[in-house]
C-alpha cells in the first residue's frame, strides 16, 4: 500500500508532466506562429516598398497636373477676356441692327438654297 507522501508524489509528478506536455506544444505553437509574423511582415515590408514607389509616381503626376491646371487657367481666363469683349463692345451695340442684316442674308441664303435644288 502506498503511503500519502507517495501517492501525493505521484500526483506531483503527473501533474508536472502534464504541465510540461502543455508548456512544450505552446512553446511550439508560439514558435510556427513567430515563423509566420516573420514572413508575413517580410511580405508587408515589400509591400510597403511598392506602395511607396506608387505614391512617388502619383505625386509626379500631380506636379504636372498642377502646371497643366495653371495652364488651363490662363486660357480660360483669356477666352473669357476675350468672350466679354466681344459681348460688351460688338454684340450688344450692334444688336439693334442684327434684324436689317438678318432678313437679307437670310433671303440670300434661301434663294441660294433654290439654285441647288434647281441644279
Amino acid at each position: 500500500m502506498l503511503t500519502l507522501n507517495q501517492v501525493l508524489w505521484i500526483i506531483l509528478t503527473v501533474a508536472a508532466v502534464v504541465v510540461l506536455t502543455f508548456l512544450t506544444l505552446f512553446l511550439n505553437q508560439l514558435r510556427k506562429t513567430a515563423r509566420e509574423a516573420e514572413t508575413t511582415l517580410v511580405k508587408a515590408r515589400g509591400a510597403i516598398d511598392e506602395l511607396q514607389v506608387i505614391e512617388t509616381k502619383i505625386n509626379a503626376s500631380l506636379d504636372g497636373i498642377g502646371q497643366v491646371v495653371a495652364v488651363s487657367k490662363k486660357a480660360v481666363s483669356g477666352l473669357s477676356e476675350a468672350t466679354s469683349f466681344l459681348s460688351s463692345r460688338i454684340i450688344r451695340p450692334s444688336a439693334k441692327y442684327w434684324p436689317l442684316l438678318a432678313l437679307p442674308l437670310l433671303r440670300l441664303g434661301l434663294h441660294a438654297m433654290k439654285k441647288r435644288k434647281e441644279k
